[in-house]
């Protein structure tokens, strides 16, 4: 399935870039210690910016939900469909979601609950993306 290649801005590129290493990294808001994603100028809770500091996370989760997208718009992804897009929801923090076509799983057959864990995928030379597959 063609995947979108990202275009990192100063506020993502140290995500992008520990992604590369095969890493996953969060913002954390050290006065509030609540982890976000995707990265932002400022906590969402607290309010502040200089708070903030990038730190590694476990990559597990489990899937919370999903659908399958039959007739999406984007011309990239049309060849591919129907397709799952699952919300994944970390481990580590609850509240941290991220969005996965979960490679290897048929459409339709996503088992809501199960075990993911992070894999990263390249998608353009030199560039990686994350992704989440069922934990065997």
């Amino acid at each position: 399935m063609p995947k979108i290649i990202p275009v990192p801005d100063e506020l993502s590129q140290p995500f992008w870039d520990a992604v590369n290493e095969r890493r996953l990294i969060l913002q954390n808001c050290t006065d509030c210690d609540a982890l976000q994603y995707p990265p932002q100028l400022d906590c969402p809770g607290c309010e502040e910016g200089d708070t903030i500091e990038w730190v590694e996370v476990e990559g597990r989760g489990h899937i919370a939900a999903y659908i399958v997208i039959e007739d999406g718009r984007l011309n990239r992804r049309m060849p591919d469909q129907p397709y799952n897009l699952a919300l994944i929801t970390l481990d580590q923090d609850p509240t941290v979601n991220f969005y996965s076509n979960l490679p290897g799983v048929p459409p339709y057959e996503v088992p809501v609950g199960a075990a993911v864990e992070v894999m990263f995928e390249e998608v353009a030379p030199g560039q990686l993306i994350h992704e989440w597959r069922l934990v065997e």
